[in-house]
């Protein structure tokens, strides 16, 4: 009976989050097309709503610990669902993601994507999309922000074991920027796939940046160790036990 209440106000809460989304959308995308700043705040926007309702219609708080960075520089985060992206991107002013191209033509969502500056690639060619992300992202530089990025490309599990992609490593070497880690326990609440959505505080820590410099896989090793090693202790906090 229990589960099967939560499971209800996990449908609830997905439902409406998705729905203002559009609805917030909608509302700024006149300043949007106007400014790149109408774009960030709708963002913004978004992610304190849906933070909010999580808190109280399904009893899932967030926290986030550590200094966002304000200034250029890419970070570097563990992905276990949706809500890493939503905690990363409303912590920092001016996030901006690489995404598959075909979101590009997403209604409302591509729009902003292009005002906020995400560059789009083919992530079904390896070597032509990591080339063209560094291009893509040099030539953006002048605009600044953070450029958010997943090492292991895709949502993981909790406890489970992939590899980290060398994508990040290219970008950070050929953009000389620093990199900020973001370790989290968020797939212990909300998953990666499904709508139930457990109570509890959902956590992501910006971690001690990495300063530009180091060889590459150097620093893939340490991004690796600082990220996995941060959620690790975030999850065991709350609880979790790997298999």
């Amino acid at each position: 009976m229990k589960y099967g209440i939560q499971w209800v106000r996990s449908l609830i809460f997905v439902g409406q989050a998705y729905f203002m989304m559009l609805v917030i959308g909608l509302l700024w995308l006149p300043w949007a097309l106007i400014s790149p700043a109408g774009a960030f705040a709708g963002c913004h926007a978004w992610c304190r709503w849906t933070r909010w309702t999580a808190s109280w219609m399904v009893g899932l708080k967030t926290e986030v610990r550590g200094t966002p960075p304000t200034d250029e520089v890419i970070v570097a985060g563990k992905h276990q669902s949706f809500l890493d992206i939503i905690m990363i991107y409303g912590s920092i002013p001016r996030g901006k993601f690489i995404a598959k191209k075909q979101l590009k033509w997403a209604p409302v969502l591509g729009q902003y994507g292009m005002r906020i500056g995400c560059i789009f690639v083919d992530r079904g060619r390896k070597a032509v999309a990591i080339k063209r992300m560094a291009a893509e992202v040099e030539a953006g530089k002048s605009n600044g922000g953070q450029l958010i990025i997943y090492p292991q490309g895709t949502r993981i599990a909790p406890g489970a074991d992939v590899p980290y992609k060398i994508g990040t490593g290219v970008l950070y070497s050929q953009l000389g920027l620093p990199c900020v880690p973001v370790g989290c326990n968020v797939g212990l609440f909300w998953p990666r796939i499904g709508i139930y959505r457990k109570p509890g505080t959902a956590v992501i820590e910006f971690l001690p940046r990495i300063e530009a410099g180091l060889e590459v896989d150097a620093f893939m090793g340490e991004l690796e160790k600082r990220i996995e090693t941060n959620s690790d202790a975030l999850m065991a906090e709350a609880g979790f036990v790997a298999k």
